[in-house]
């Protein structure tokens, strides 16, 4: 099922909304006080804030974001995909919020006119050893109550997947001839999982927030949060509004409440207000691939490995994109800056704050060899391929293009253990009683996106009396 536009749609309005942005910007800076700030114009910010001005018409909500668009980074760099909640441990928090997430996204996407494609996905075994942690895959969804899914043999993979399939040679290996026997052993076959551009998404959220009467302030980038000393001058409302945070280009705005959705500067937003230092943020950069238009008609859908246990979030993988492009991989690779997307882009602070963190110095020495591979696959595309080749054995390298790639922002602990749920965080004192940091959503916030900001808008009505 495909959802698109029609003319004068809100996609072509909404990645022209940078002037709409500018104004009001521009409109709200002389009167900077409002009950809720939030820190964050990515995914889950706006969620959250589109979640909670719907919720509290009555109040007053501003949305900061220090670039001069919002939704550029993780959510403007990601795979594209709705995951519908396969992999994630039953009766977990992940679990729910991704099932949840999922369904909310098709009936917003659907309500909004956001384009979007339940193309499905299979997760394909290629060696027998597989089969046990697919089977454990298969009950683990179905305990999670995700729609649809089941189990098929290699000839129902190649029924949806017709690529996926063997090549072999004569006995003399003189000529190739293609054997029509199914790559995949079995597969597990997810058709509620789809794709979309999660930044037209993401806008849509940041639309419905200003429409309700949110004031959106970009190029403000948050360099203190601190509680105010007294009453602003000529002020009647004394101390209303006894939170400032300050821009790194020395504007202020007030407010009663605060909540940051930071992503990859989440701990640092979180130390500025006095809370810890942990968990920290470490970069990993994900390279993709892109297949030449002209052989992308060799993937239907999305194609995955059944995943490592030791690393259940890498793995490369085919994802058709809402543009008609495939997308193959990624890797994954220390990336030198937080928001670098090349692999020569280099921020010292990010570096040094990455590589003097004992977490990742633990967590290099745990893995070392499996990193340099990430490392080897990076660097030559024929390694890449390589692995590719076991779902599609016909592909070759001269079949792709070397493709962009996102940054993903990995919680660690100073023991080198990815921190995999949710952390919230406030602090102390009356700072702390006025401040909420969502300092880690994992993947996959994005399909999770609705559902998170249930979660996060329930926090602060508990916390601070909404």
């Amino acid at each position: 099922m495909i959802r698109t536009f029609g003319t004068g749609s809100v996609c072509a309005l909404l990645l022209s909304q940078g002037s709409k942005y500018a104004t009001c910007r521009a409109a709200h800076l002389h009167n900077g006080s409002f009950d809720v700030a939030i820190v964050g114009g990515g995914i889950v910010g706006l969620a959250s804030a589109r979640e909670l001005i719907l919720r509290h018409p009555n109040l007053t909500f501003t949305l900061l974001e220090k670039e001069n668009e919002l939704a550029l980074h993780q959510t403007g760099h990601n795979s594209g995909v709705i995951h519908s909640g396969i992999y994630y441990t039953p009766g977990s928090l992940k679990a729910k919020l991704c099932v949840r997430g999922a369904m909310l996204t098709y009936q917003y996407c659907q309500k909004k006119g956001v384009p979007y494609k339940k193309c499905g996905k299979l997760i394909v075994a290629v060696e027998r050893e597989e089969i046990p942690r697919l089977k454990a895959l298969y009950e683990r969804g179905q305990v999670n109550n995700v729609p649809d899914l089941r189990l098929i043999d290699a000839k129902a993979i190649r029924e949806k997947e017709p690529y996926c399939r063997e090549w072999l040679t004569n006995k003399d290996h003189s000529k190739a001839r293609l054997v029509i026997v199914c790559k995949g052993i079995m597969a597990l076959d997810s058709p509620n999982t789809g794709i979309v551009d999660w930044r037209i998404v993401a806008l849509t959220y940041g639309k419905d927030f200003q429409e309700a009467g949110g004031t959106v302030i970009t190029d403000f980038e948050a360099s203190d949060i601190k509680v105010a000393a007294e009453s602003p001058a000529g002020s009647a409302e004394g101390l209303k509004y006894p939170i400032i945070i300050k821009s790194s280009q020395g504007k202020e705005v007030r407010c009663r409440f605060v909540l940051t959705c930071g992503g990859l500067y989440s701990d640092r937003l979180s130390e500025i207000s006095g809370c810890g230092s942990e968990p920290r943020i470490v970069p990993f950069r994900g390279d993709y691939l892109v297949l030449k238009p002209e052989k992308n008609y060799l993937v239907k859908g999305n194609i995955y490995p059944v995943p490592n246990p030791r690393f259940p979030f890498l793995g490369f993988h085919f994802t058709p994109r809402m543009d008609g492009s495939i997308w193959l991989g990624p890797n994954a690779v220390l990336a030198f800056k937080r928001e670098g997307y090349s692999l020569f882009d280099f921020d010292t602070q990010d570096f040094v704050n990455a590589i003097s963190y004992r977490g990742l110095q633990r967590l290099v020495m745990k893995n070392i060899v499996y990193g340099m591979g990430e490392i080897y696959r990076g660097v030559f595309t024929s390694a890449q391929v390589k692995n590719l080749q076991k779902f599609i054995p016909e592909l070759s390298t001269s079949d792709v293009l070397r493709g962009p790639s996102g940054v993903r922002a990995l919680a660690l602990d100073a023991e080198g253990n990815l921190v995999d749920d949710f952390v919230f965080d406030g602090g102390k004192g009356e700072l702390g009683s006025r401040i909420l940091h969502i300092r880690n959503a994992p993947s996959p916030a994005a399909s999770s996106s609705m559902a998170i900001a249930e979660m996060i808008a329930d926090e602060l009505e508990k916390r601070f009396q909404l």
